[in-house]
């Protein structure tokens, strides 16, 4: 993998867990993120007046893609409703490099050299044991947690076939995070109302800044992933849970065990493998 790509993708960890903390520290989630969407749609729907369309046959990834996005979004928040961002996290975001090297296998053709499967296996394993009390995960957020890996691993696979036909990886990436933006609303009206997503509360700059970022990260990915195994790209994307154990301890007042240190250097072992 391109020393390059290996540096942004770590980079768009970074600001992956930097929106997640800032989802998870909100008192109303589902609010967040419909305004992190919200900023989504808008910039992306910015972007894409400069660029043009992806390619047809990349359209139907682009909807499939925003689609799964929601769903992950819904999962997500009540994930973080009834979890700690240092135990749900490593299972949403471990369990998906895996299941992504998988299911590119199966529906793109992907095939992964031995050294670098051990590297995504190193990564899944060791951010999954963060999520670990004691031999257990006894957590009641862990089917959402792993619902959520799922819905990571589908959108990825689809947005790296996606991408590779689309001829133009920024304007894939902008389309289909406008369409994402866009439907994301209409289900937080269904599921609330329309008066609560439009009053202006505490935390909207915090939301919609979230959201400029989160864009910024999964731009990076989805430009990662034209170029470089999907399995590959997701398992450094993953890393992802350093930054967040970091995160809940410093911020939201997480404990950082020595269990949890040992299985940061089982990730980053992955790391250096895969790279």
């Amino acid at each position: 993998m391109p020393f390059h790509i290996i540096l942004l993708v770590l980079f768009a960890a970074l600001l992956h867990a930097s929106w997640n903390a800032l989802l998870r520290g909100g008192a109303d989630r589902l609010w967040s993120m419909t305004i992190m969407c919200v900023a989504v749609a808008i910039a992306s729907a910015i972007a894409a007046l400069f660029l043009e369309p992806p390619a047809r046959a990349s359209w139907f990834c682009v909807v499939l893609s925003a689609v799964l996005h929601v769903g992950y979004n819904l999962f997500l928040v009540r994930t973080y409703q009834v979890g700690d961002l240092g135990q749900t996290y490593p299972v949403s975001r471990g369990s998906s490099p895996v299941l992504i090297t998988i299911f590119a296998s199966i529906f793109a053709g992907e095939s992964v050299a031995a050294s670098a499967l051990a590297g995504i296996v190193l990564v899944s394993g060791g951010i999954i044991s963060l999520a670990f009390k004691g031999r257990s995960l006894a957590t009641p957020s862990l089917p959402y947690a792993l619902g959520t890996g799922c819905f990571i691993a589908a959108y990825s696979v689809t947005d790296g076939i996606g991408v590779r036909v689309s001829g133009a990886p920024m304007a894939y990436t902008v389309w289909m995070c406008a369409l994402w933006g866009v439907l994301m609303p209409p289900v937080y009206i269904a599921l609330r109302d329309a008066r609560s997503l439009l009053t202006i509360r505490p935390g909207f700059m915090t939301a919609f800044i979230g959201g400029l970022v989160s864009l910024l990260a999964y731009g990076i990915v989805i430009y990662a992933m034209s170029n470089a195994p999907m399995g590959a790209v997701s398992a450094l994307r993953e890393t992802s849970v350093l930054f967040a154990a970091l995160i809940g301890y410093f911020f939201l007042g997480e404990s950082l065990t020595v269990r949890k240190i040992l299985a940061c250097v089982v990730i980053a072992t992955g790391t250096v493998i895969i790279g």
